[in-house]
């Protein structure tokens, strides 16, 4: 059993001496370096944090009615209580031109994904500071968040 735990130790000692993953890159004369590789659980402000990217989120320019109108049906049940479609708080922030002010795939994570995102976002720690309260996850599957980011762009005025 002892030697159970002093492998289990020294395994849990040398992964936590390693530092960041790296990957080689070229530089400007052509010889290749090692450059740190971005973490993706590093906060991004455009993106957020979590599963929603540029790549797996595609917008349209036109609005998807359909998307829209389960998106609104989806809002009723999970969101209106808290929140208005005006920029008038309620319990939390008004969605008027939200999606002016943030990406889909920012938006995505954050209602999908809201508890690691307000502990790392300043600007959700300062809106906490403002509602005292913190949006709780209503566990929305990944249609159901595309949905309701689509009802809030018809909100915004996209047709």
């Amino acid at each position: 059993m002892n030697k159970l735990v002093f492998g289990a130790a020294i395994c849990f000692a040398l992964m936590s001496c390693g530092g960041k993953a790296e990957t080689p890159q070229s530089n400007d004369s052509g010889t290749t370096t090692n450059t740190p590789t971005r973490d993706p659980n590093e906060y991004d402000p455009k993106r957020g944090l979590g599963k929603f990217n540029d790549e797996n989120v595609k917008v349209d320019a036109s609005l998807n009615k359909e998307m829209a109108t389960r998106g609104e049906s989806s809002a009723n049940t999970k969101c209106f209580s808290c929140h208005k479609m005006t920029d008038e708080r309620l319990v939390g922030p008004g969605w008027k031109d939200v999606t002016t002010r943030r990406t889909a795939p920012w938006i995505m994570n954050f209602i999908t994904n809201p508890d690691p995102m307000i502990d790392k976002d300043p600007e959700l720690q300062a809106q906490l500071e403002i509602c005292l309260v913190r949006m709780p996850n209503q566990n929305l599957s990944d249609d159901e968040a595309r949905d309701i980011y689509e009802f809030m762009r018809k909100n915004d005025g996209v047709n």
